[in-house]
């Protein structure tokens, strides 16, 4: 009677199992057709015309398009980030933050000192030639400008109503 033979097979250390397939971000699809991502959406994409249409130029030479360029990139910045934070639903993993009331601060903070830049910029446009490349652009500029302070006004409106409705439940 013969016996199986035992064979000896060496295994490696097992890699652990890592789960690629959950993350800790969520994704809101439906995030970006709401009326507060589509406002969201605009104001990155006027407020970052604005910055490069002054960017483009040599607007270096007058202090009113330096804070053009300093606060269109600076409300585009915070823009983008609050766009991430809501549609990957940070705000929702984070409730020790009032977000809501954050984003109204943010939002009329937004829409003063944007119609502020708008009549700046749109002061500053005849500081050059008509029809020259700065001039075109500066024009432009403060089209955008405008719209964008739009945007962050009807933002700002959504957030009040947002906020309005929290402090009502509480």
């Amino acid at each position: 009677m013969e016996r199986p033979v035992a064979v000896s097979v060496r295994r490696s250390p097992s890699l652990p199992d890592y789960n690629t397939s959950t993350s800790t971000l969520a994704f809101d699809q439906h995030f970006t057709t709401t009326l507060k991502g589509i406002l969201l959406q605009a104001e990155i994409i006027c407020g970052m015309l604005v910055w490069i249409l002054v960017g483009g130029t040599d607007y270096f030479h007058l202090p009113a398009l330096c804070w053009v360029m300093f606060l269109s990139i600076l409300f585009w910045i915070l823009t983008v980030s609050l766009f991430i934070i809501y549609l990957t639903g940070v705000h929702n993993r984070i409730p020790q933050v009032p977000w809501t009331t954050l984003s109204l601060c943010i939002n009329c903070i937004a829409t003063a000192l944007y119609l502020v830049t708008a009549v700046v910029d749109a002061l500053s446009v005849n500081q050059d030639v008509r029809g020259r490349h700065n001039y075109n652009c500066w024009a432009a500029s403060a089209f955008f400008a405008f719209l964008t302070t739009l945007c962050y006004a009807g933002s700002s409106y959504l957030s009040y109503r947002t906020w309005k409705t929290t402090e009502e439940e509480q």
